[in-house]
This record gives C-alpha cells, structure tokens and sequence, in this order.
C-alpha cells in the first residue's frame, strides 16, 4: 500500500523502528519464558502479545513495575522480574540496508523514528541502536506521549518535530494500518516491504541521498 497522491516536496522523513530500522522476533521472549510456567509455548505467547497488558505499557498507562507485575501473575511465570525484563527487551537486530539508508538521508532531510513502544524495549534498542538513532532530529515514543499509532494524536506530536507541513511529511511503516492513518492526517506514506522496493519508491519521487543503492538493491534480486 502506498499513498497514490504521493509527491517529491518531502521535507522530513518519518520512520518506523520495529520491522524496519530495527528487526525484532517476539517468539525469542516466549522461548526464554516457557520454561519458568506451565503453558503451552503458543498460549503463553497469546498471553504476551497483543493484549490489553501491552497496549496499555506501550501506551504509558502501566509503569514497567506494573506491566512485569501483571505479566508475571497473568502466565504464571516463576522466574525473577529482572530474568523477565531481560527476556522481553533483547529481541532486536539490525536492519543493515535501512541503517545505511538513514545515514545517507540525514544531510538533506529532517529525519524522525517514530515507534509504538514500550520502556523496557526502548532502552534496549536505544543503546543497541545509538550510532544509527543519533542520525534522528527527533524520537517518538507511544509509552511517553500517551497514545500510539495509527491515532491521530500519535501523528499531531510528530508533526510538531518535523517543522515542515503534513503534506511534506514522508511516513515508512511496515504496517498499512499505521501508514493509513498517517495519510489521514495529510501526510505521504510508504508501506515497507523490504529493501528494493523502499528504494524504488523514492527514487520515483526524487529523493536525494540514495547514491546507488536503488541498483544494487535490483542487483541483489
């Protein structure tokens, strides 16, 4: 999915952290975990992820004691809260191709890191991450502003960061949902699927800083 009215007059440049800066695997905190319960390796992920729990630290309404907490008390783990907090934030390596795509980025646009996220993985990939993120003008975090992507108000903080207007705004997201609702609030929006076809996209639109990369991607297929 891409914006169909999308432009060249980009200013700055919105990017998503997990799935595209940064690649994660939930299934690596389940493994760490099953062993210290009782349930099937696949009911204890459901327990994990994609819950109220979740959305509710990644949306700052529970501190990191608190999410651990109820974690703990909701899949029945026995092990420590430091042994839990670890298993839950290390999940991250890095997107090569992105990371040296922001780098080239950088000295002609205004670039932004947007993330849905919660403390215990933000400090993880801001310390693992530090050369790539100190390329960004601004970070965006869900757990600290207090809502998350794709609701608009996710969208109006970053706005504010980016000093330019909506429609100069380029969102790269790898989930469509979230890159809809960015395009609802006027912004232009990528869906990312990989490498080759980010470049393809804003070489279409004439953005500057890719050198040639754009061929060595077509190179790779």
């Amino acid at each position: 999915m891409t914006n169909s009215c999308l432009s060249a007059d980009i200013k700055a440049i919105v990017f998503d952290f997990g799935q595209v800066v940064g690649i994660f695997d939930h299934r690596l905190t389940t493994n760490r975990l099953v062993c210290y319960g009782n349930l099937p390796a696949d009911e204890l992920h459901g327990r994990l992820f994609g819950t109220a729990i979740e959305d509710d630290y990644e949306s700052g309404r529970l501190s990191t004691a608190q999410f651990l907490k109820a974690v703990r008390e909701s899949c029945r783990l026995s092990c420590s809260e430091d042994f839990l907090a670890s298993a839950w934030a290390d999940i991250f390596v890095p997107n090569p191709d992105l990371c040296a795509l922001i780098a080239r980025l950088k000295p002609y646009y205004r670039l932004l890191l947007a993330s849905n996220t919660n403390e215990l993985h933000s400090q993880q990939f801001t310390g693992q991450f530090a050369d790539v993120l100190a390329h960004f003008d601004a970070i965006v975090l869900s757990y600290k502003i207090g809502v998350r992507k794709p609701r608009p108000g996710f969208f109006e903080h970053c706005q504010g960061l980016a000093q330019c207007i909506p429609a100069e705004c380029l969102f790269i997201d790898d989930l469509p949902a979230n890159v809809a609702g960015a395009v609802a609030c006027g912004w232009q929006g990528l869906v990312y699927k990989g490498i080759k076809d980010l470049l393809d996209h804003l070489a279409a639109l004439g953005i500057r800083g890719l050198g040639n990369e754009a061929s060595v991607a077509k190179k790779r297929k």
